[in-house]
């Protein structure tokens, strides 16, 4: 029989000695036994070094990296240069995954002749809250175009990396960006504009673990407006390489910039940094304008909200927190 090829699942590894084995397990359990698991232990100060070179010593498959802090990104960098698998996939320390998913990913990826594969994702709660989908019910195949609109309109795909197969060749030469938040949104679209094919399931293979202490839960920072920055960046790409989207990547922008807007207003206290948060995202939408016809084709709610954005956005916003309206 031959025999599979080698997938290297990256795993950064910072302050999560709580959740680390239940992760490392559902990666070592997995039906699809050829395997490289790369821990990145990204200067951890708690027992989570320890842990990672205990879980070497129990499975030969598992490669552990011990650096000094240098975020989330770096971590994933250190991991891609190390890599020696054909695919690559990601796994956050705090999260688990299916026993099938890298088996379901591969098949998928074989059978559509794709570059990229893509799960199902559920969204689980520390505190107990009811779980919810975060992906789409539905299974596909996007060519190019189809899946840059995709990642862009975040509907068969949605901008995590971490509930995807890539082939290794793809990826190796995009870093992802050291010191940002929301670095998926950076890198995502860079790998979907490399791939002929994006395969796409509904079965679900990835939990994505909700808790306070995680980047996500720490509630909102100016750090946040990183994702604004993310989103620009993509329409300059999208101008070039796919100037049929343009436009879908602009709307997407303000979108954004009008949860960014509310969100710091229900969580930031200092009204100097909402004013500075304000200033950003009214620059950003003056930057890249809109017309009614961009938007023509959106629900009526939300081209509502975008012609009223076009006066003001901080009014929008302040508007939609009292109405108790979000995205």
């Amino acid at each position: 029989m031959e025999e599979q090829p080698l997938i290297s699942v990256i795993v950064p590894v910072y302050k999560v000695e709580q959740y680390l084995d239940k992760c490392v397990e559902s990666i070592v359990n997995q039906t699809y036994r050829n395997l490289e698991i790369i821990l990145v232990d990204d200067g951890s100060p708690d027992n989570c070094p320890a842990m990672c070179d205990g879980w070497a010593k129990r499975d030969y498959r598992i490669k552990v990296i011990h650096k000094a802090n240098g975020g989330l990104s770096d971590a994933r960098n250190a991991g891609i240069a190390v890599a020696s698998g054909e695919f690559i996939g990601f796994v956050d320390s705090d999260d688990w995954i299916t026993p099938d998913m890298y088996q379901h990913l591969h098949d998928l990826m074989a059978a559509d002749h794709s570059d990229i594969a893509a799960c199902g994702v559920e969204m689980v709660w520390e505190d107990g809250s009811p779980s919810r989908s975060l992906t789409k019910s539905g299974c596909c195949v996007l060519n190019q175009e189809e899946a840059m609109r995709a990642i862009i309109e975040e509907s068969w795909l949605k901008q995590p990396v971490w509930c995807k197969l890539y082939e290794t060749a793809l990826i190796r030469d995009i870093p992802f960006p050291v010191d940002k938040y929301h670095e998926d949104v950076f890198w995502s679209y860079q790998a979907v504009a490399k791939a002929q094919k994006v395969s796409v399931s509904d079965k679900v293979g990835y939990y994505y673990f909700q808790r306070g202490g995680s980047i996500m839960g720490e509630g909102y920072s100016l750090k946040r407006l990183d994702a604004i920055e993310a989103y620009c960046r993509r329409i300059e790409f999208v101008r070039q390489e796919y100037p049929a989207l343009e436009k879908e990547a602009i709307v997407s922008l303000w979108a954004s910039c009008i949860y960014n807007g509310q969100m710091a207003l229900r969580f930031l206290q200092q009204r100097e940094e909402k004013s500075r948060v304000f200033s950003y995202l009214q620059k950003q939408i003056k930057q890249y304008p809109i017309t009614r016809a961009d938007y023509r084709s959106k629900k009526l709610t939300l081209r509502i909200w975008f012609s009223m954005a076009k006066v003001s956005v901080r009014g929008v916003c302040v508007t939609r927190n009292y109405l108790n309206i979000g995205f």
